[in-house]
């Protein structure tokens, strides 16, 4: 369930920086460049952070393949 949530996550940042890459000016002086600079920077730590997620997500296993658990003895 959580590696959907980071795919549609990843497709989300993938849309919102469809739209805003050509609108930003990085370039420009003053504030408006410095808020297009920071606005990429984060949406480079979303694309990498939900990237990282999906790829290094815990496999489930099979569900019929348990290992039986150990029985600890006190006392011993």
């Amino acid at each position: 369930m959580k590696k959907q949530r980071y795919v549609l996550c990843l497709l989300m940042t993938g849309v919102l920086l469809y739209y805003a890459v050509p609108r930003l000016t990085v370039f420009a002086q003053g504030l408006e460049g410095w808020f297009s600079l920071s606005w990429l920077v984060l949406a480079m730590f979303v694309l990498a952070g939900n990237l990282a997620a999906v790829l290094y997500s815990p496999k489930k296993g099979k569900k019929g393949m348990k290992q039986p658990e150990r029985k600890r003895v006190l006392g011993r």
